[in-house]
């Protein structure tokens, strides 16, 4: 993993760490549990629960150590503290309509592990976020989509 920061808000950080949480105060001890009554079932060899227990052990370790990882490189910006500028930064939620059909659509600028499409999240370096970042309200962008180029008229800036 590279030495850079990674932004990240302060919802996708609370959210990893509630995930770290969990992961450390709920789900290691039931799995500590189940691997010691698994080997109380005798011969390890032919124990389907014990290997069983073992695999969701290397999981559980696996998504601690990446989430500890996400959260010492990350850099959480705080968009509420921040003036609003009417620019568009990390972090902003952005009202954009379309200029050739007129559909409006919003969008928040998060980090690349907090995207979610389904719920307006979008990457920081998805092609809409890149077109956007630094623009004003009233300003177009001009976004590079695999279907062609579109053009977004920046409606309003949130800091939410």
């Amino acid at each position: 993993m590279s030495l850079n920061k990674v932004p990240m808000t302060v919802q996708g950080a609370k959210a990893l760490q509630d995930e770290l949480d969990n992961l450390k105060k709920v789900v290691r001890p039931r799995i500590v549990a189940a691997i010691a009554e698994a080997r109380e079932h005798g011969d390890l060899k032919e124990n389907a629960e014990y290997h069983a227990a073992r695999e969701q052990q290397g999981f559980c370790e696996g998504r601690i150590q990446d989430i500890e990882g996400k959260l010492s490189h990350a850099q959480i910006i705080d968009v509420k503290a921040l003036p609003e500028t009417g620019k568009v930064i990390f972090g902003t939620t952005v009202d954009i309509i379309n200029v050739e059909t007129d559909q409006q659509l919003t969008y928040h600028i998060v980090g690349e592990d907090e995207a979610d499409i389904k719920s307006g999240k979008i990457s920081v370096g998805s092609p809409i976020a890149r077109a956007l970042i630094g623009k004003e309200v009233g300003d177009v962008a001009l976004v590079k989509a695999p279907g062609g180029d579109i053009e977004y008229e920046i409606d309003a800036v949130h800091h939410i």
